[in-house]
């Protein structure tokens, strides 16, 4: 690979999905203030992040599960799958010490994900690797292993030197990072837990925010997005463009967290639903609940409740059988 301004091409459509998070982080910031406890408001929302990373990767461990291993409760459960959470917790609780422009710092945080797990642990691999599908299909080879070293430090110092906003930064590098896959395994924990530290360097409020939840609700396209991004010549666009939603929705996310957490401080952080899941399990009930009887019956206001379900469709897991009066609603189930 040789030296480039960027990674990628523009895409107008940036400036406006720009323009909504910068909005919305407002929003964010006034849902902590009004928050009765934000530590506790954080410390969910990270575990929402840690079962959803995981669970990308395979782990098996509910959400219930994950946390009871961050509380320190024994689980019945896989010994491997315990230590990749035990190890995500430590990852992102040491991610503020962290430069992410820092060649060293991250084989430190591949260290914190991948310790007892695997035997390269922060170490850049010196074999070829690549991705394969079930059917046996390569989707993707990674660089060529004596030129991860220098591709990655080429990687930090663009990200260090660029004057590209921070949201489209941070996921030009996470796409980066998948397409030369520096390690033999841990690449997408990494790349996603460097995307996180880039964007908490630029807004401390990242650091709390459970983009990884909306991108495992959306893991086909994730894997799309990064397949587009370098299926002919290697442009970050259509992952920048991916995780932009994905970022923007994550923010809805966390201030949903914080209203159904804002009164009921010391409750297990596992058992607390969303305004989605409410949703979604109050149309499995009844699929002709409109989206008025939907804010009355979860006690929220119908434009809260609009918004969610326009998000849903667009997530593909919600569909609307019929004409608006007479039709139904159908919940998409995860294959």
């Amino acid at each position: 690979m040789t030296p480039r301004v960027n990674f990628y091409t523009e895409d107008p459509g940036w400036h406006a999905k720009i323009g909504d998070i910068h909005a919305m982080l407002e929003r964010v910031k006034i849902s902590e203030e009004q928050s009765s406890d934000v530590l506790h408001l954080r410390k969910l929302n990270r575990i929402l992040t840690i079962h959803a990373s995981t669970a990308i990767e395979g782990n098996r461990l509910t959400l219930n599960q994950v946390t009871d291993v961050i509380n320190g409760k024994p689980v019945w459960g896989p010994p491997k799958d315990i230590k990749e959470v035990q190890n995500a917790w430590h990852a992102y609780n040491e991610m503020a010490a962290h430069d992410p422009w820092s060649t060293g710092d991250l084989l430190k945080a591949h260290v914190h994900l991948t310790n007892a797990l695997i035997g390269e642990s922060g170490q850049f691999r010196t074999v070829g690797v690549a991705v394969v599908r079930e059917d046996g299909v390569v989707m993707h080879r990674g660089s060529a292993a004596e030129q991860v070293p220098a591709l990655v430090e080429q990687l930090l110092h663009w990200g260090k030197t660029s004057e590209a906003h921070p949201l489209i930064k941070s996921s030009a590098v996470h796409h980066m990072l998948e397409y030369i896959h520096p390690f033999r395994d841990g690449n997408g924990r990494l790349g996603r837990l460097w995307q996180t530290l880039i964007l908490s360097k630029w807004n401390p409020l990242f650091a709390w925010m459970p983009v990884e939840t909306l991108i495992h609700h959306n893991q086909a396209l994730y894997y799309k997005a990064l397949q587009d991004s370098h299926a002919n010549a290697v442009d970050s666009r259509p992952f920048i463009t991916f995780m932009l939603d994905a970022i923007g929705n994550s923010l809805y996310k966390y201030i949903d967290v914080a209203e159904e957490t804002a009164d009921a401080v010391g409750v297990n952080v596992g058992a607390n639903v969303g305004v989605t899941d409410q949703i979604m399990a109050a149309l499995r009930r009844e699929p002709h609940l409109s989206a008025k009887e939907l804010a009355t019956l979860l006690n929220k206001t119908t434009r809260t409740v609009e918004r969610h379900i326009k998000a849903l469709r667009e997530q593909g897991r919600l569909k609307r059988v019929g004409s608006d009066k007479a039709g139904h609603w159908e919940v998409v189930e995860k294959p």
